[in-house]
């Protein structure tokens, strides 16, 4: 009974937020959406379900905030655009009463500019950035199922102008050890605008719900994964005359619209990202996906690219985890996710382990 009500309480928490988030024009704050893990930048840059020991996960899937990220840290750094970068920090720790928490934050610094009044006069430089403070807390109810809740507070500046914002991320997720299989339902930055850039305009947080399943193989090292997003609309495309990629009929000047099943097609596969994880080792993992979204809205109709592709690596050996990826927006937009995890009891055991070895080969000589 207890657990049903914990369910409730988050699911009003996240009904309340996401109706007052109604009142807004265009979405803020949208660096909440980007990846702050190299193993989700490498599948594809959207949730991902996996039941581990990786800390990086955290800030995007709470409900697997468990014991088993007890004292661990997560850091990571990501080169967007020119002088843009993305970074992010999470700690979990596990109290034996009140349960397990992560503690985080997110920043994007677009570094500085020159800025000049509307005659053109230069006023001096000026920074701009976007930043988060993340409150995570999950539990586990069964054997099977978890649930979490991450809330952010949002701070974003831009010279002269500032905002501030809360949000609240809510997930649950169910696995089976015995199939190796895991799906999470995250409803992602339910939330509002508290103080906005301009006094009366109040805008609109980047809502997302989305849907995750990963399984590894029985008798293959691979791991597959497929995510649902924006699953709160279904239509992810537009058809007009802003649009460069529609082709116009040189006689009548008519928009030449394509066929309702390619419509229809296209919009289906915007919606999901494709994502493979071939493991050959507790020690070694490497990620390869497709989002078909992000490689529609980013093409060049006059030369192929790999826009929408991202793939990337995992080395974990003895309590320190390093994760790599890169992720193809466009031609040249290509960031690069680094990301350092640490795990300070198994670092503390190898350290006695080692210590302890020492000492038998010292005592050995000795006699």
């Amino acid at each position: 009974m207890r657990n049903r009500y914990l369910i409730w309480m988050l699911l009003l928490l996240a009904g309340m937020l996401r109706t007052q988030a109604q009142t807004g024009g265009r979405f803020v704050y949208n660096f909440l959406n980007l990846s702050y893990s190299s193993r989700m930048m490498a599948l594809g840059g959207n949730l991902i379900s996996v039941r581990d020991d990786n800390p990086s996960l955290l800030l995007m899937n709470p409900s697997y905030i468990s014991e088993r990220h007890h004292n661990t840290l997560a850091l990571n750094y990501t080169d967007y655009f020119m002088h843009t970068s993305a970074m992010s920090a999470v700690y979990s720790h596990t109290f034996p009463k009140a349960g397990s928490f992560a503690v985080g934050v997110q920043a994007l610094a677009y570094g500085s500019f020159n800025g000049a009044d509307e005659t053109g006069i230069e006023t001096g430089k000026f920074n701009a950035g976007d930043y988060a403070l993340v409150i995570g807390w999950g539990r586990e109810l069964s054997p099977h199922f978890s649930i979490g809740a991450n809330l952010k507070t949002v701070f974003s500046h831009y010279g002269p102008y500032f905002s501030s914002g809360l949000a609240v991320d809510v997930a649950g997720s169910y696995f089976n050890d015995d199939k190796n299989l895991s799906l999470t339902l995250l409803a992602k930055n339910v939330g509002l605008q508290l103080c906005s850039y301009a006094p009366g305009n109040r805008e609109m947080l980047p809502f997302d719900l989305q849907f995750a399943f990963s399984q590894r193989l029985k008798h293959v090292p691979i791991r597959y994964h497929i995510t649902l997003h924006s699953l709160y609309r279904w239509n992810m495309n537009h058809y007009g005359y802003d649009n460069p990629f529609m082709e116009i009929d040189a006689i009548s000047g008519e928009l030449q619209y394509p066929s309702k099943f390619a419509q229809i097609a296209d919009n289906f596969f915007r919606h999901i990202v494709f994502g493979i994880e071939i493991e050959p080792s507790k020690y070694f993992s490497f990620q390869l996906a497709y989002n078909h979204n992000i490689h529609q809205e980013m093409k060049v109709l006059s030369r192929k690219s790999m826009a929408g592709f991202s793939y990337g690596f995992q080395l974990n050996i003895k309590g320190i985890r390093f994760g790599f990826s890169r992720l193809h927006y466009a031609v040249g937009a290509t960031p690069n996710c680094i990301d350092l995890a640490f795990n300070f009891d198994e670092l503390a055991k190898n350290s006695k382990e080692r210590k302890a070895r020492k000492l038998e080969r010292v005592t050995a000589d000795g006699q």
